[in-house]
Formats: C-alpha cells, sequence, structure tokens
C-alpha cells in the first residue's frame, strides 16, 4: 500500500526518504507560492484564475480517460483524437461563423461516413441491449427489419443535419421537443406514484400526457426561433459523434483484436493508428492551419482584483465540477455505475454473474470520447485549434491522471486543477512555450516518486 493512503507515524518520517521527499517537495511549492504572492498580488492572481481555467480542461481530459482505463485497464490513444473531433466538428458546423464566410466546410463524404457510422452504433446497440425483447414481441425477423429501419432513419438524420447545419435549430427542435414532452410526462406519472394513496391517481396519466404535450410544443417552437442556439447545439452533436466513433473503434476493432490476440500492448498500438490516422485526415479536411471557433457568451473579461478572467473560463471550471458529480452519482448511484465498477474489479467475475460486460464497456467508451470531446470544445474556444491539438491533449489528460491517481475518480479531478495551477506558476518568470517542459517534468517526479498519484486507487 502507497504511503499516502496508509497510517502514517510522525516518528518514521524521517526514515522515509520518500515522505521526506514528499515533504521537502511540499514546503517548497507553499515558499514558492508566497514569495510569488509577495512578489506581485495582482499577478499571482491572474495566473490563479489561468490556472483554473486550463486546470478544467485538464480535469475533464483526465476525468474520461481515468473512467475508461479504470474499467478495461486499457490506454486509449483515440481518446486524443475524440478531443480533435469535439473541437473541429464546432468548426465543421459553423465555419461560417468562424471566419465571416471565408472558409466554409461541407464535404459530403464526411457527412456520408458520419451517418453511416451513427446508424451502426445505433444498430449495434438496438440488437445488443433489446433484440430479445423485441423478438419476444415482434418475431425474429420482424424485430430485424424494425432495428434496421430505425437504425438507417437515425443515422439518415444525423446525415441531414450534418448536410445543414445552418438550419440546426430547426431540425433539433422536433426532437427537443418530444424528448421534453416525454420527460415531464414521465415527471409527472414519477409524482403520481408518491402521493397518498387515498388521492384518486386516474387522471395524472392524462394530464402528464396533456402537459408533456405542451411543453414539449413550447420547447420546440422556441428552439426553432433561436437562431443564436446552433452554435451550441453544434457542441452536442460533435460530442455525440465523438462519442459514436469511439464505440464503432471499441466494436469494430478492440474487440476483434483482443479476441484474437489477447494483448493489451496490441490494442495500444491498434489505437495509436487510429490517432495517426484520423490526425491525418483532419488535415487532409481542414488544413494543416490553424483554425478560429466562432464566439460565445462570457468572452468579454471580467476584473476581479485587478486581474482578468472571462465569463466562459468560469463556465468551463462549472462543467468540470458538474461532470464530475453527474458521473460520480451515476457510478455510485446506479446499477450501471455497480456494473461498471465490477467490470474494473473482474471482467471475468462480472460475466459470470450476469453482466453484459460488452454493453457497459462500450458505454464506458462512449461517454470517455464524450468527456474528451467536450474538453475540446471549450479548449478550442478558448484557443484556435489545429490538427494536432488531440496529441497534446492526451498527454495532458494522461499526466493529470498520474498526478491524480490513475483509476481514481476524485484523483482525476484534482490531478487536471493541479496540473494547470503547476503549469501557470511554474512559469512565472518564463515564457509561455515553457508550461508543456513543466508539465513533462512533473510527469517524471511523480512517475519517479509517486507513481499512485496524489489520491491513490485504492
Amino acid at each position: 500500500m502507497s504511503a499516502w493512503t496508509s497510517r502514517i507515524d510522525l516518528g518514521e518520517i524521517g526514515s522515509r526518504p520518500r515522505d521526506l521527499l514528499a515533504i521537502v517537495l511540499a514546503l517548497a511549492v507553499v515558499a514558492y507560492i508566497s514569495w510569488a504572492i509577495s512578489q506581485s498580488p495582482t499577478q499571482a492572481l491572474q495566473f490563479a484564475f489561468n490556472g483554473l481555467s486550463v486546470g478544467a480542461i485538464y480535469a475533464l481530459l483526465a476525468i474520461g480517460f481515468t473512467l475508461v482505463y479504470s474499467t478495461v485497464w486499457f490506454f486509449d490513444l483515440y481518446y486524443g483524437a475524440a478531443a480533435a473531433i469535439g473541437a473541429y466538428g464546432i468548426f465543421y458546423l459553423r465555419s461560417g461563423e468562424a471566419l465571416g464566410g471565408q472558409y466554409q466546410v461541407n464535404d459530403p463524404a464526411v457527412n456520408v461516413v458520419f451517418a453511416l457510422v451513427t446508424a451502426g452504433v445505433v444498430l449495434w446497440a438496438l440488437r445488443e441491449a433489446y433484440h430479445r425483447r423485441l423478438s419476444g414481441r415482434l418475431g425474429d425477423r420482424t424485430a430485424r427489419y424494425a432495428e434496421f429501419l430505425l437504425a438507417g432513419g437515425i443515422g439518415a438524420y444525423m446525415g441531414v443535419v450534418l448536410t445543414w447545419p445552418n438550419e440546426l435549430n430547426v431540425l433539433f427542435a422536433p426532437t427537443i421537443g418530444i424528448a421534453t414532452a416525454l420527460f415531464v410526462a414521465w415527471l409527472v406519472r414519477t409524482a403520481a406514484t408518491r402521493l397518498p394513496e387515498r388521492i384518486d391517481r386516474l387522471g395524472f396519466p392524462a394530464v402528464g400526457m396533456i402537459t408533456g404535450a405542451a411543453m414539449g410544443v413550447v420547447v420546440g417552437v422556441a428552439l426553432a426561433n433561436a437562431g443564436g442556439s446552433r452554435l451550441y447545439l453544434s457542441w452536442v452533436v460533435s460530442c455525440l459523434l465523438a462519442g459514436m466513433v469511439g464505440l464503432a473503434f471499441y466494436r469494430g476493432l478492440y474487440v476483434r483484436i483482443i479476441q484474437r490476440t489477447r494483448s493489451r500492448l496490441i490494442m495500444l498500438v491498434a489505437s495509436l493508428g487510429v490517432l495517426l490516422a484520423l490526425t491525418a485526415l483532419t488535415i487532409i479536411v481542414f488544413e494543416s492551419a490553424p483554425r478560429p471557433l466562432p464566439d460565445v457568451f462570457g468572452n468579454t473579461p471580467w476584473e476581479v482584483g485587478g486581474a482578468t478572467i472571462k465569463g466562459f473560463n468560469v463556465f468551463s471550471i462549472g462543467i468540470a465540477i458538474a461532470a464530475f458529480i453527474g458521473l460520480l452519482l451515476l457510478l455510485k448511484r446506479t446499477a450501471f455505475g455497480k456494473s461498471v465498477r465490477a467490470i474494473g474489479d473482474d471482467e471475468e467475475v462480472a460475466k459470470v454473474v450476469g453482466i453484459n460486460t460488452t454493453v457497459v464497456i462500450a458505454i464506458v467508451f462512449f461517454l470517455g470520447a464524450v468527456f474528451a470531446a467536450l474538453a475540446g470544445v471549450l479548449n478550442g474556444h478558448d484557443t484556435a485549434i489545429q490538427p494536432r491539438m488531440g496529441l497534446l491533449m492526451l498527454l495532458k489528460g494522461w499526466i493529470a491522471s498520474v498526478v491524480g491517481g490513475i483509476g481514481n475518480l476524485y484523483g482525476a479531478i484534482v490531478g487536471g486543477f493541479a496540473l494547470g495551477m503547476i503549469e501557470q506558476f511554474g512559469i512565472w518568470n518564463l515564457a509561455g512555450e515553457w508550461k508543456d517542459v513543466v508539465s513533462f517534468v512533473v510527469l517524471i517526479l511523480f512517475l519517479s516518486f509517486w507513481p499512485s498519484g496524489l489520491l491513490p486507487r485504492r
């Protein structure tokens, strides 16, 4: 057990070189930060704001990376490409707004590929998770036809969305409206089941349907008339595409490799090939020059104590914290979370007790890619995007995971924010280009002396 998780006897600290080194470094960090604050409180506050802003992106990367790694114990290098897909997905859908129409991108071949990927993923999900239920009610052949038609319809819908991105709000209005109606109806029905038995509940299903339908129409019409929502709807599309591509690679490539070779190393090499291939395709489609994303809300700087921070950066910090809490609740309070933890402990035993490990791991890969894409989106709106950004973001996410403790979700968010702060304060008297050097020095120190990180997995 690591010295950080075991009970430390103060009388033995001096006999443990690693503990002594940790204390010395901690005191040195405290002394350095105190010195920095004394030199320029305003600059120190500015660096703290910057560290929290970039730390939020690192935290999102580390959270998704930790989710995947702690479940399948495999470094999926596609994760970096997912971050690039998230950022370039925004550019693809909103490139006209980003550059005033000077560089409009819309490639029919790209639209068809993503439509087919969407259809294939949906078809696999339907057959894997619902085929037994459908075949029991409709018969095997009818169920297969129904699955094929539904998957094809969703794939075609994605193709239409990608082909006409300037109508994104109108195209999404029916979907969001129906989802709102179903959600409101479910809420009313759930509330009815919690009422005392003496209250007549017969009218509540009808009330729920009417209320849900009304709310669905209101939300759908409002969205159709909200042209400013297109940029933020493109966030959803980009993250979903990155997640579906990640799931497709898991089912179509990684599973076949592990079945034939039983080698995690070969899977690692395959995922490296995926990362390099997608990076090359990105250069082909978008060219290698850096590209800006459209302006978002909160770009006007706020002045706090002489330092400046943008509202969008505060939003990014909130997104990272909210995503962490949401994932934590999903893993701690649901049957899916119990299945994920069981697979992480022993996949073969999880299969024996009846867990559909194939579906659970597929969802994990999907969620991990969505987290990476969201980090890419937030990073892309803060700086210009470029095709090789995925590799650097992959490395930063991995470093943040190592700092926090690989396999520990709490360590992921701590490591992300810690790495962001270390980077910023580490370049106090240096050029900004030294940030990556600082990060890799931190990585070497942790791998050498504290490979379990700040919060080791127990």
